[in-house]
């Protein structure tokens, strides 16, 4: 190898190093970022609470007929032979 490659090869190692050192100063710095955040807005949220709706679900069929109650058990007691 000739001296002027070698000089290249050095240089885009550095620069390798370098791009590699910025972004993971990048991330190290978005995770404690992100977790400073979410501490916040654990506080906001204790301080200022959001009123939560309550929903009530349909529930089952309540009207049923004798004859479906009826037909219901006879299929039941017949599946469980």
């Amino acid at each position: 190898m000739n001296p002027q490659s070698i000089q290249l090869l050095t240089q885009g190692l550095g620069l390798m190093g370098i791009g590699m050192g910025f972004v993971f100063s990048f991330l190290v710095i978005m995770i404690f970022s992100m977790g400073g955040m979410a501490r916040i807005i654990k506080v906001l949220n204790e301080l200022f609470p959001e009123e939560v709706k309550v929903v009530e679900k349909p529930g089952k069929r309540a009207n049923v007929s004798e004859d479906e109650a009826i037909a219901v058990a006879i299929a039941v007691a017949k599946s469980r032979g």
